[in-house]
């Protein structure tokens, strides 16, 4: 199958030789964050965490796999960057998040529906959430078309409740179908 997304975090995290470069969404609207520390959700090998920190954010990088946790608390010492791993099931909808308020929030390839509607109680107004990840067209070319885990076609165009959509979009780049969003909290 190509592109299978890994089964087993531990293992991957294990080999793992990133961070690579940000997602799209973080590149391209992370100057925007209002000042302030921001949430990385599901923030794996801390590409979009190390990104944000290195322009100035405090990130708090909320990640379940410990092998990524170990790997960021020694990359952020050597960078000597305020990256703070914790170690959080982000699918435990009874956790509460840390208490904010944060500039924002990155949701970058982790799709957790619930998780969306809770990051407003945590933003700054004017705080974004920045998401990104593979589209369903994704998951049918993987052939995983009942897969929860990829976005709806303009699903990402509706934000939730006490957030506006700043910007968003959708298609093929890098050889994948991906879907983006900027929300802004009101």
């Amino acid at each position: 199958m190509l592109g299978a997304m890994p089964r087993d975090w531990e293992a991957y995290y294990r080999l793992f030789s990133g961070p690579d470069a940000p997602a799209f969404v973080v590149r391209a609207y992370g100057p925007e964050l209002p000042p302030g520390p921001v949430l990385d959700l599901a923030g794996g090998g801390g590409r979009n965490a190390f990104f944000l920190a290195s322009r100035g954010h405090r990130v708090l990088v909320l990640e379940k796999s410990r092998a990524a946790l170990t790997r960021l608390v020694e990359q952020a010492r050597r960078a000597q960057l305020p990256v703070h791993p914790v170690p959080f099931d982000l699918e435990d909808d009874a956790e509460p998040l840390p208490p904010g308020p944060f500039a924002g929030a990155v949701m970058s390839y982790f799709v957790h529906r619930p998780l969306l509607h809770r990051l407003v109680e945590r933003l700054v107004p004017g705080g974004l959430v920045l998401i990104e990840g593979f589209g369903r067209l994704e998951a049918v070319r993987r052939g995983r078309p009942e897969s929860p885990r990829y976005w709806e076609p303009f699903e990402l165009a509706r934000p939730p409740s006490g957030f506006a959509l700043r910007a968003c979009g959708e298609g093929w780049l890098a050889l994948a179908h991906r879907a983006w969003a900027v929300w802004r909290r009101l």
